[in-house]
């Protein structure tokens, strides 16, 4: 009986061999992972998408010639035996790892020439090589599996969607401009001359409409456009999210929906760290106090005070806070747990630390037990009184053997120090439980804030979002009472995991009414409202039902869940921080013709302006 025809390429992957395929003859292609001379014996680790395969050839195969010439990167197929390795010879790292073929048969399928970055090992290369030669790079293990793992993410998140009753949307790609924060993607209409679309910063208007239209639970793996700076947890250009919306909703259905799905995601892929299992609710305010920033790393024990009222008592003689105090600032104390054992080394670098962020310093006192008393030393101990320190100590939660340190300054500034030098205090003192993902909802953000350039009041957050506020009360508003429209507080909520923002959202501002009134308190006129969000408007006014939503970066969460503190080392094909494809060699130059077409006609700047 005649045997089949051998498949042209391979009848097994690299990765599939095992014990019991000892004896078979089989075909495998792929790259040449790795090449090791034995004198007179080739190794040669084959590998392809699925694994790698050890292949061996000797002097007395008639493919030895043939892999004497190849070289690493080097694509071939290959006709051997398997076999049983030696033994001592065994990969256990390796799922092929006890077995080899015998090379009888080598075609080159594609040479590669000299690398620019080498495949093989870890070694650290620039990112701008890396970037050019993205596709050689992501031959890479580490790279290769990230991005393995950001498809099965992804494929879990919509699975876990559907059966939260969600269905799934597109939305458009062109759309109108719209001011949401972030500077715009612009594409040229060639058929509307002069006019423009822009590439959607989130698909916000489209699923409100969605919502406004009848449809229920919609939710989008949504392409974003941003024209904004690049940082290790932003890309430039863009991104993707879980973009969600709901009708019928108040906050906390929000959150029942979508804290099950995360939480299951990452329990899925966390290789073993603890996961929250009930997010916990941080306001806003309280999150500002506590952790110094409104994204709080909760794996981080460490918990900010307020102590201004202790350093403004008569009896306290340390002058740089009185000041401050006296100008309306704050003081607040970051506990240092253990940190009295520390050397002296280690409170000049956190002051050093503090400097380097345009402050002064950060004073401190270290607490010991002297007779069985608490005792502060350090700095400033002796400007503060036996029972202020001992304020200080209770208000802080501190105890013998610890330190605190102070941030002084306004509200904002001393906040932020604060929150910078708890995460800067709890990694040289590793005090942080690293094996976990711990997250928590922050609340109640701020509806507005006072813009000190323009010295006018504006959104703080998203202009969609319905004020926690009564609806007559804040119709009714005089646009001049700032410090109550300075108090109002938005149904907003962002997911915050490890210290990183997931994502934002809202239950939306769905009554045109309140809409103008909030836009008008941010000093936008009718006029304004009509035209960059006439269509959402409009809407509104004929039957809109009570919404809300959220959308967690898909981007940050395969980073987190990678391991990973870039967000290039989780991205297919990502910009350099200049938003710039080296590897494709975008943004590129359009020709004359294509300008034509466009009716565009380029005013370049100057080079040496």
């Amino acid at each position: 009986m005649q045997q089949p025809a051998m498949h042209r390429y391979r009848t097994h992957t690299c990765g599939a061999l095992r014990p019991s395929d000892v004896g078979q003859t089989v075909r495998l292609s792929g790259w040449c992972h790795r090449i090791r001379d034995h004198g007179g014996v080739l190794f040669i680790d084959l590998r392809d998408h699925y694994g790698r395969t050890q292949c061996v050839v000797d002097s007395d195969s008639k493919a030895f010639q043939a892999a004497n010439l190849a070289r690493s990167e080097w694509v071939i197929r290959i006709d051997g035996r398997v076999r049983t390795r030696p033994a001592g010879t065994e990969n256990a790292d390796l799922p092929t790892g006890t077995v080899e073929v015998y090379i009888d048969e080598i075609e080159v399928l594609g040479p590669a020439g000299e690398l620019p970055v080498p495949v093989f090992g870890d070694q650290e290369y620039p990112e701008e090589t890396r970037l050019k030669y993205r596709f050689l790079d992501l031959r890479r293990d580490k790279l290769h599996a990230n991005i393995m793992k950001r498809g099965a993410i992804i494929d879990s998140l919509r699975r876990r969607m559907r059966e939260g009753g969600f269905f799934e949307f597109q939305t458009p790609i062109l759309t109108a401009s719209s001011p949401e924060g972030a500077r715009d993607y612009l594409v040229p209409s060639r058929v509307h001359p002069g006019k423009f679309y822009a590439l959607p910063q989130a698909p916000q208007q489209f699923k409100q409409l969605t919502m406004i239209a009848g449809f229920d639970r919609y939710f989008q793996i949504a392409p974003c456009f941003r024209d904004e700076d690049a940082r290790a947890d932003r890309s430039p250009g863009e991104f993707y999210q879980l973009d969600i919306e709901m009708s019928f909703v108040t906050q906390e259905d929000v959150f029942q929906s979508v804290e099950p799905v995360l939480r299951s995601v990452f329990e899925e892929f966390a290789d073993g760290k603890r996961v929250t299992q009930e997010f916990p609710r941080i306001p806003y305010a309280e999150a500002m106090l506590k952790y110094g920033v409104d994204k709080p790393d909760l794996r981080n024990p460490l918990i900010i005070a307020d102590v201004t009222d202790a350093f403004a008592r008569e009896d306290v003689a340390f002058k740089a806070f009185k000041g401050v105090i006296a100008s309306g600032g704050v003081v607040r104390a970051i506990p240092a747990t253990g940190a009295a054992t520390q050397p002296r080394s280690f409170f000049d670098k956190l002051n050093d630390f503090a400097r380097s962020e345009g402050a002064p310093g950060l004073g401190y006192i270290v607490f010991e037990d002297v007779d069985g008393v608490l005792t502060g030393k350090g700095p400033i101990a002796k400007f503060i009184p036996a029972e202020v320190q001992a304020l200080i100590a209770e208000t802080t939660g501190t105890k013998a053997g610890d330190a605190v340190f102070f941030s002084a300054g306004t509200e904002a500034k001393a906040a932020a120090l604060a929150g910078k030098a708890r995460n800067r205090i709890a990694d040289e003192l590793n005090l942080s439980d690293k094996d976990q993902f711990a997250f928590c909802w922050i609340t109640d953000f701020p509806m507005y804030e006072w813009n000190e350039d323009d010295k006018k009041i504006d959104f703080s957050h998203n202009p969609f979002s319905m004020p926690n506020f009564d609806r007559e009360a804040f119709l009714a508003l005089d646009p001049a009472d700032e410090t109550t429209i300075l108090g109002i507080k938005a149904f907003q909520y962002d997911i915050v995991c490890n210290g990183t923002e997931l994502s934002s959202g809202a239950i939306r501002n769905h009554r045109p009414e309140v809409m103008e009134k909030a836009f008008g308190l941010a000093g936008y006129g009718q006029e304004v409202l009509e035209e960059k969000f006439g269509g959402m408007l409009n809407a509104l006014k004929l039957g809109a039902p009570p919404h809300g939503g959220i959308a967690p970066g898909i981007d940050r969460i395969v980073m987190l869940l990678c391991g990973e503190q870039n967000l290039r080392e989780v991205v297919l094909f990502p910009m350099n921080q200049r938003a710039e494809d080296l590897m494709m060699g975008a943004p590129a130059e359009a020709t004359p013709k294509q300008l034509r077409e466009l009716h565009i006609r380029l005013n370049l700047p100057e080079k040496n302006a």
